[in-house]
């Protein structure tokens, strides 16, 4: 038997449908007040339901960081530390610690950046890991793209191992609207890469690279209809619509353009459904994350699988310049809805300039 350790950020995500950038220190409490709900359970219940292989036998964290899923189902396990009723980074270090004595051999765990680094400051390059995206943030390729993908490596992963970077965000920038992010650390994964998702790239700030956004945001503009709700996601792409606009939109969060004005700003996954209700017309326009290709799932959680259910796929614009979208081999969604993960997947245009278009693979 293979001994898998097992650790969940239960809290990881929350932030993200309410429009907080994470939910570090009070950013818990803020979420809870919102009325946001947990994403990680579902997240490593989904998992645990797709893993088939029977050579498993779990380490895991008490409770919600673990036992809570585990008993859910039929595998070996075994429960090792304590927590109290607010778990914190300093549980998952120490109990990870505990599960490295014990003897794992590879370790699962659910959560952002913040979570991956809490990992690596355990186990190093020691032990292998598998990377169980939940979070707001998660920008490091150590992560698998989907629960789907996280239990196809858990059902297939060897012998086989490569390095993959961890990046350390600056949390307090983040929430700033700023994104600062620098390389913390590498892990080692499962050898799989067609499961992982890639780095994400840092924003082209070259003079011809601003040009070419500002090309693809006058033919947006052009093309806008003044009786449509325009839901902008987050990214230097998105705010060069803005610019053409002559408005002022947050680089890292949703707004919202109605007869050319700015009518929203930093919105939350339930602003967006009442636009819904209140608005016949309304489109979302959104550009991939850069390296790894993630157009849903990836830094805009407020615009969920609900909203996207409601809105559907063909109300949908992707943006993107060249150099930015040249290098994916395909778009990506990660909503945590499968199904509505598959209704977006298949063939998308992408703007790529004043007239011109590319057609691109969404994968789920």
């Amino acid at each position: 038997m293979i001994k898998i350790g097992l650790v969940v950020n239960p809290f990881a995500g929350m932030g993200g449908s309410v429009g907080l950038k994470g939910t570090d220190g009070d950013l818990y409490s803020k979420a809870v007040a919102l009325g946001s709900e947990p994403v990680a359970p579902g997240r490593i219940r989904k998992v645990l339901s797709l893993v088939t292989r029977k050579d498993l036998s779990f380490i895991c964290a008490p409770g919600v960081m673990g036992e809570e899923y585990l008993k859910d189902f039929d595998f070996s396990y075994k429960v090792v530390g304590t927590i109290g009723d607010r778990t914190t980074s300093a549980d998952t270090k120490r109990i990870v610690g505990e599960m490295v004595e014990e003897g794992i051999e590879i370790l699962v765990f659910v959560g952002g950046d913040g979570t991956a680094r809490d990992v690596l400051d355990v186990v190093g390059m020691n032990i292998p890991v598998i990377a169980i995206p939940s979070g707001v943030k998660m920008f490091s390729s150590v992560f698998t793209f989907s629960a789907h993908a996280a239990a196809e490596m858990i059902n297939t992963f060897g012998s086989a191992f490569t390095e993959k970077e961890i990046l350390d965000i600056d949390e307090e920038a983040f929430i700033e609207n700023r994104l600062v992010a620098k390389l913390y650390g590498y892990v080692n994964v499962p050898d799989i890469q067609h499961l992982l998702q890639g780095t994400k790239a840092a924003s082209d700030v070259r003079s011809v690279a601003k040009d070419k956004k500002r090309e693809v945001a006058k033919y947006i503009v052009e093309d806008m209809d003044q009786d449509t709700v325009y839901i902008l996601g987050p990214g230097t792409t998105l705010k060069a619509i803005a610019d053409v606009l002559s408005l002022e939109k947050t680089l890292l969060g949703v707004d919202v353009v109605l007869h050319g004005k700015m009518v929203g700003k930093d919105i939350n996954e339930a602003d967006i459904l009442d636009l819904i209700r209140r608005y016949k017309k309304l489109k979302i326009v959104v550009t991939p994350i850069g390296g790894n290709g993630f157009i849903f799932g990836r830094g805009s959680r407020q615009i969920s699988s609900q909203v996207l259910g409601l809105v559907g796929k063909n109300n949908v614009i992707v943006v993107g310049t060249l150099d930015k979208v040249g290098p994916l081999t395909c778009l990506r969604v990660d909503t945590g809805d499968y199904e509505i993960d598959k209704a977006f997947g298949g063939k998308m245009d992408v703007v790529i300039g004043h007239h011109e278009k590319i057609i691109m693979e969404v994968k789920f």
